[in-house]
């Protein structure tokens, strides 16, 4: 496993170029995101989805979620955002606000758990948003774990249990943890909770009603 350590405030390009090229060849990698570490593999590359499955324990038929540099990304690679997405990624990225759109043929089925959508958001890490935009494209996000175990925002701990199967670590020290985004599924006319998190549902109704 190659571990990278960079800052978590302006992370080194040449550093991140390194783990975005290990990426984009089929690699897996644990990453710093605003929260909990994840595991970045890319989403439209159906080998690296299964070693990043294998390397979980995974079940198949769960989705992953998708992490992106910006809403430009996004929009580029899985499709224009609704209206109401649009909306809403205004007014909370980067932050903790999934939203699941519709996916695009080219993205692995096993990403969208067979539900022909994905769950995207833009973090409030630096770090992961430059991983994003070196490899050009969105990547997979589910916490760096196996599954069944809590998830960690502790770099030493995914080391630990995940090490010997990654092929990169990008170590930017402890994350900040907390609650986990709040899940808002805007393939339909209006905004639908998946699941409540960091931003109240409320806070979200508001976005969406404003013009």
């Amino acid at each position: 496993m190659l571990r990278i350590t960079v800052t978590a405030v302006a992370p080194d390009r040449e550093s991140i170029g390194r783990a975005a090229y290990v990426v984009r060849a089929g690699g897996v990698a644990a990453i710093p995101t605003d929260t909990l570490y994840g595991l970045a593999a890319n989403p439209f590359d159906v080998a690296a989805i299964k070693k990043l499955f294998t390397i979980k324990r995974r079940e198949l038929e769960k989705a992953i979620p998708l992490v992106a540099a910006d809403m430009a990304q996004v929009e580029a690679s899985l499709g224009v955002l609704p209206t109401l997405g649009a909306r809403l990624a205004r007014a909370f990225w980067p932050g903790p606000l999934t939203l699941v759109v519709r996916a695009p043929e080219t993205l692995a089925v096993e990403v969208t758990g067979g539900t022909g959508t994905v769950g995207v958001r833009v973090p409030a890490c630096e770090v992961t948003r430059a991983l994003c935009a070196a490899a050009r494209l969105p990547l997979t996000a589910t916490s760096a774990n196996i599954s069944g175990e809590p998830p960690t925002n502790l770099p030493e701990t995914v080391a630990a249990s995940l090490g010997a199967r990654l092929d990169v670590l990008i170590d930017s020290g402890p994350t900040a943890g907390g609650p986990p985004s709040t899940i808002v599924d805007v393939t339909g006319p209006e905004p639908r909770l998946i699941r409540a998190g960091a931003i109240t549902w409320d806070a979200v109704l508001a976005a969406a009603t404003e013009k």
